[in-house]
């Protein structure tokens, strides 16, 4: 039922976007050649030319817009993830729509249309689609809020499990369209929050049928198996929908799914959604920077250069083993910032304030964090990405995988350049198990959204920072 619900939701906004979308393209040309907010110089379009364009644009929005995850109900997405993701969705369904005019502007030569009819109806896309999206929501919410189209829901269980299905619930009330009618205990007394306690897993039927259960979440330890399975078996008896929350609180640190081998369900326990269309999009988004920064830096980079030839002649770039995607080796790229053979007598150690291996240009651009941009072209090669973890030397990886139980799974993504752990001052010599959450938290989390964020803050407040040494 909650995935029904969550269809008919994702249909609405499915419809929605396509309603905006068509409107903003003729809202575009009656902008452009009617009241002609910019100059008509080439000459006026006929409207029938941008009305022919709209079943186009039917199918490369949705499209669009569903690469950026905007038909998945999340109701842990903010206002700001969503809309940044319309706005890139838009971007992206734009330059589509434009190549695909250029494809066929030799078939049709006396169709030519306007770039910056295009450019209003990209502007007007996504500010359609966010209203619209906004009155989706708030209208659900506001029904919620009011009790209607409420699912009433009943925890089965008392223990830690059942506590983090509550937590999870009330945060997202509004979202989720959920009322929880109480709990059932499971030989204890705790209690859950300020939940009714309704009776044991034994009244559960009567339970359901006077209070007039929708769903009913079985959250109970592995150590009750016995009476899981008896209440499941009761449970089968009725109407309800019965949702099984596996004991996996211990092994949660990624999102797990369901997968079938011939029939047979596994659980995995550290799926990422850096997979199928997401990588793709999240390797193009990685290309596309990667190659604009070298242009844009490469001035800078060149002056780097000069400068450590000047004063401690060649090597200019140091290359470095660190450890990338699936555990697998690679060297890291950077301007040399230390005195040649800086490690021959102490071995791998961490960088220290006033490091007195660092060479005086070493000083300046690695607290700018200027050092990192040759790996710029770590990104190109596919070793790294922009954003990610930060890649350590495996003389490390052996002592924190020793110390911290989930470290590998960072490496289930690229490397990064810059991360969610080092936006947030987590960087260098500093607590490894925070900046391991916070890893975790970005893969966990991704989206191509929340790496322009990190970009963005690293961009304000990333560059410069007192562990950077």
């Amino acid at each position: 039922m909650i995935e029904k619900k969550h269809r008919a939701l994702a249909t609405i906004l499915l419809i929605n976007d396509v309603i905006a979308s068509n409107a903003a393209m003729l809202f575009a040309w009656f902008l452009r050649f009617r009241i002609e907010i910019i100059p008509v110089i080439k000459g006026q379009q006929e409207f029938g030319m941008y009305l022919s364009l709209l079943p186009l644009v039917t199918i490369v929005f949705p499209l669009a817009f569903a690469v950026q995850g905007l038909y998945r109900i999340r109701a842990m997405r903010g206002k700001t993830e969503e809309w940044t993701a319309v706005a890139i969705g838009s971007v992206v369904a734009t330059v589509v729509l434009s190549g695909v005019l250029l494809w066929i502007r030799p078939l049709h030569r006396d169709v030519l249309y306007s770039r910056a009819t295009l450019f209003i109806f990209m502007a007007g896309a996504m500010f359609f689609s966010i209203i619209g999206r906004t009155f989706v929501r708030a209208a659900v919410e506001r029904r919620h809020r009011s009790g209607k189209d409420l699912d009433r829901v009943l925890i089965a269980g008392n223990g830690d499990l059942a506590r983090a299905v509550v937590a999870r619930m009330n945060a997202h009330r509004d979202q989720l369209g959920f009322r929880i009618v109480g709990y059932l205990r499971n030989g204890s007394a705790d209690p859950v929050d300020t939940l009714e306690c309704l009776g044991t897993i034994d009244d559960a039927e009567g339970v359901i049928e006077r209070h007039e259960v929708d769903h009913v979440f079985v959250a109970l330890p592995h150590a009750s198996s016995d009476a899981m399975m008896a209440l499941l078996d009761r449970l089968m008896r009725t109407v309800v929908s019965v949702h099984f929350v596996p004991d996996l609180l211990q092994f949660m640190v990624l999102r797990s799914r369901v997968e079938d081998i011939d029939g047979l369900p596994t659980i995995n326990l550290s799926e990422t959604p850096l997979e199928g269309w997401s990588r793709f999009v999240k390797r193009a988004f990685d290309l596309v920077v990667a190659a604009t920064a070298l242009i844009i830096f490469s001035p800078i980079m060149l002056l780097i250069a000069i400068a450590i030839w000047i004063e401690d002649r060649s090597p200019i770039f140091y290359r470095q083993v660190r450890m990338g995607l699936d555990g697998k080796p690679f060297k890291i790229l950077k301007f040399r910032s230390m005195r040649v053979g800086a490690e021959n007598a102490t071995g791998a150690v961490w960088a220290e304030k006033d490091d007195p291996r660092r060479t005086r240009v070493g000083r300046v651009i690695r607290a700018w964090s200027l050092d990192e941009l040759p790996q710029l072209w770590n990104v190109l090669t596919g070793d790294m990405s922009v954003v990610g973890p930060r890649p350590e030397r495996p003389q490390f990886v052996e002592q924190f995988r020793a110390e911290f139980p989930h470290y590998m799974l960072r490496h289930k993504v690229r490397a990064g350049i810059t991360g969610w752990a080092q936006v947030h001052g987590w960087r260098g010599n500093t607590s490894m198990r925070i900046r391991i959450e916070h890893d975790l938290y970005y893969i966990e989390n991704w989206s191509l959204m929340l790496d322009v964020k990190i970009l963005f803050m690293t961009l304000v407040h990333g560059l410069r920072h007192e562990n950077a040494y």
